[in-house]
């Protein structure tokens, strides 16, 4: 049996928390990112499939009144452009490849 049709047709429990809930939740994974720079966002992508700049754009899907910098600036808290020139690093080839086989499983049906 598939377990992934089967979790698609189940209800899901993240459904069921309280909005408040989620939202603390969200805040606490932002403010863990910010503290973490150490977690660069080529990485983030490749093992996880989105990164800080997913987040931002996820939340102007949401519905959030925010361009697009104004939501990286929200989720990184501070400028974009200036975080990532005090904290991201070049990427290498391996975690570009990472990344580009990490983003293909998100695809759906994957």
């Amino acid at each position: 049996m598939d377990t992934n049709s089967e979790a698609a047709s189940a209800p899901d429990a993240l459904d069921a928390l309280p909005d408040t809930v989620a939202a603390a939740a969200f805040r606490r994974l932002v403010r863990h990112l910010r503290h973490r720079h150490d977690a660069q966002n080529i990485e983030l992508m490749g093992l996880a499939g989105f990164c800080r700049n997913c987040l931002a754009d996820w939340i102007v899907d949401a519905g959030a009144a925010l361009d697009k910098t104004a939501a990286r600036e929200a989720i990184h808290g501070l400028p974009a452009a200036e975080w990532k020139t005090r904290y991201q690093t070049e990427a290498t080839p391996e975690q570009l490849a990472r990344m580009a086989e990490s983003v293909k499983r998100n695809a759906p049906g994957h």
